[in-house]
């Protein structure tokens, strides 16, 4: 009994690295092959050098055609791609409410009572 006592600090460590660095990692990379499965015509992407372009061809999942600029187009490896660039959506955002009066930081917390 004395042998599994000596083990339990070890075997603890382990759980904890496993489901705080390995078990993420591995679902992190699963996510990324299957982006790269995915990658289609039209797509716009990010490399791991930070170029951004979007994707013309794509051969046999070894290289992707990539236009960068007008007339302009590389081909990378699909390892190469960092993500899929999407635009975040812009919320639509109420004009604020104009107050008759400028107040100062503090007097909404005194106000007066009419």
């Amino acid at each position: 009994m004395e042998a599994f006592g000596t083990f339990l600090p070890l075997i603890l460590i382990f759980a904890v690295f496993y489901f705080l660095l390995i078990r993420p990692q591995q679902r992190k990379v699963k996510q990324h092959k299957e982006m790269l499965s995915n990658l289609k015509r039209g797509d716009k992407i990010i490399t791991s050098g930070g170029i951004i372009g979007i994707i013309n061809k794509v051969s046999d999942n070894r290289e992707l055609s990539v236009e960068v600029s007008d007339n302009i187009e590389i081909k990378i490896a699909p390892g190469m791609v960092a993500d899929l660039y999407t635009m975040p959506e812009v919320q639509k955002k109420e004009p604020p409410k104009k107050e008759s009066e400028k107040k100062s930081g503090l007097s909404g917390l005194f106000k007066r009572k009419n």
